[in-house]
């Protein structure tokens, strides 16, 4: 273990390492993709509609992914800019992915919240929203799609504030002009930037006219300059001011407006984000938190992917590095098991492409091989002394029996089970009383996704029966009056599914002496 340099210490305060959440189609992936172009880490900003060019996001990089225009699989999106060491952590949209989304997020120092200026808050936010806040993380929020007719940007303020109970701070502040044309006025400089929108030969942006007050006075017109004043100086009186404190305590959240399609407004926010998120913060472990600036690295496993490669088959275990300076090679203690391992092909990632690295510090997320000794949430450290939170996993609801139609795909049936529920894409439960494996997913999808990878990664066709039960529950030992169907999961542990709450209600009064768990609350020494 060797004391870190003044350089590393610079290099540690560096990193920004962010998670982006949204619901659905709010304009995530379109956002993370203007992003990446602005930092030059791509060329040319992919379009999940553009099929025809074969344009597709970075970030979506599984096949189905690609055909369906979706994400389905977090990403990891690694980049420098402007003095700053980014790690973007692409988290999946669609609901039926939340479980990846939630341990993806224990991994981010911050969140990026994109909201549909249009729809405003919508379930999945805030969803995603109460799992930040679990974490204790800062949330900062860019409402997407200014160059569409949306809410009154107060109500959305107020949405905010009532649906989520988080204060805003606005940075900017829309103006809309004419049909297609539009401002971002900036609160700190007092000046505004201007959009033109739809002109002859096309979408051209008006080459980033900045005005002072007199421009503006001249430009708007007296009753839209007039109208535009009252709203800022309300802004100003009434709204919450920038407090770091509550930004930190996830109480006030930085609010910044902007079109992601047309890159309107992204430079100056991007600018001003780095600058208020958090460099890597402390980690809670069994020892207490862990500072990122200790000698010792540490770092956890927060998802496991298999197959990234198909032409090779591999396996890739992400980690989070919390503390201390990764160097290629070196040699770390496995806690669970309390093995040593080289470290001697560490990757990181845009997306799919990955290239080996030297070094890595905490807030860095590196790839490391894995053979099959890796588990979601364990602990690599040198000192070997003390084992990072896990992350929470939750229980299914929706369960499935499985079967390979080609009886001579047995192995590969089986190793493709294992290897997806490693990753904690499902859920493998057998039947006590008869040969059936059962899955348990969150969200539907998860079977499609499950089937798919089944036949396009290990070669196996499957068969699928859906099964009628919602809620399982974990018991030490199996109650007389089951009132449920028993399995096993795969760490031998009895599970009892149960079709609805009724009859988990029922089985609950039935057996006082009985405690029933469900997967996120399991005692540690269960």
């Amino acid at each position: 273990m060797t004391l870190l340099t003044n350089n590393d210490i610079e290099e540690i305060n560096s990193r920004r390492t962010f998670a982006i959440i949204s619901h659905p189609d709010a304009g995530k992936t379109t956002l993370t993709e203007k992003l990446l172009l602005l930092g030059g880490a791509i060329r040319l900003a992919g379009s999940i509609k553009g099929k025809k060019t074969q344009k597709y996001a970075a970030s979506d990089w599984m096949e189905m992914e690609r055909q369906r225009g979706i994400s389905i699989t977090s990403s990891v999106l690694q980049f420098s800019y402007s003095g700053y060491r980014i790690n973007i952590l692409d988290t999946p949209g669609h609901q039926d992915f939340s479980e990846d989304t939630y341990r993806t997020l224990t991994a981010a120092d911050s969140a990026l919240m994109v909201i549909d200026m249009a729809k405003g808050v919508e379930p999945q936010t805030v969803k995603l929203f109460e799992v930040c806040r679990r974490q204790g993380i800062p949330i900062f929020t860019f409402i997407n799609k200014l160059d569409r007719q949306g809410k009154d940007p107060f109500d959305l303020l107020d949405e905010l504030e009532k649906v989520l109970g988080i204060g805003s701070c606005p940075f900017n502040w829309p103006v809309r002009l004419t049909s297609g044309n539009y401002g971002l006025y900036d609160r700190r400089s007092k000046t505004m930037e201007l959009y033109r929108g739809w002109q002859k030969g096309g979408l051209t942006p008006g080459g980033g006219q900045t005005m002072d007050e007199v421009e503006m006075r001249q430009t708007l017109g007296v009753d839209l300059y007039e109208n535009f004043r009252k709203e800022i100086e309300l802004l100003d009186v009434a709204g919450e001011p920038f407090d770091e404190e509550k930004v930190r305590a996830g109480t006030l959240t930085p609010l910044f407006f902007g079109s992601a399609i047309n890159s309107f407004g992204l430079p100056s926010f991007f600018h001003e984000f780095l600058k208020l998120a958090a460099s890597p913060a402390q980690k809670n472990s069994s020892v207490g938190l862990i500072d990122p600036h200790s000698s010792n690295f540490s770092g956890f496993i927060f998802k496991i992917q298999a197959n990234m490669n198909p032409a090779h088959r591999d396996r890739i275990a992400f980690l989070r590095v919390c503390s201390g300076k990764f160097t290629r090679d070196m040699t770390v203690g496995h806690v669970r098991t309390g093995k040593k391992i080289r470290l001697s092909q560490p990757q990181q990632f845009l997306a799919q492409d990955r290239h080996i690295v030297e070094e890595a510090y905490p807030g860095d997320i590196i790839g490391i091989y894995d053979p099959g000794i890796y588990q979601i949430g364990d602990t690599l450290s040198q000192e070997n002394s003390f084992e990072f939170e896990k992350p929470p996993r939750f229980s299914p609801e929706l369960f499935s029996s499985v079967t390979t139609r080609d009886a001579m795909k047995y192995k590969q049936f089986h190793k493709g089970l294992s290897q997806l529920a490693e990753e904690g894409a499902i859920q493998v439960y057998k039947a006590t009383n008869r040969e059936e494996i059962i899955l348990g997913v969150v969200g539907e999808l998860q079977f499609e996704v499950f089937q798919y990878r089944l036949k396009s990664e290990y070669g196996v066709d499957v068969v699928m029966q859906r099964l009628p039960y919602q809620r399982a529950r974990w018991v030490k030992q199996p109650p007389s009056s089951l009132g449920g169907f028993l399995v096993k999961d795969e760490d031998g542990n009895s599970v009892i599914l149960y079709e609805n709450d009724f009859a988990l209600e029922w089985a609950i009064r039935r057996n006082p002496s009985v405690t029933f768990n469900s997967l996120e609350e399991l005692p540690s020494s269960f």
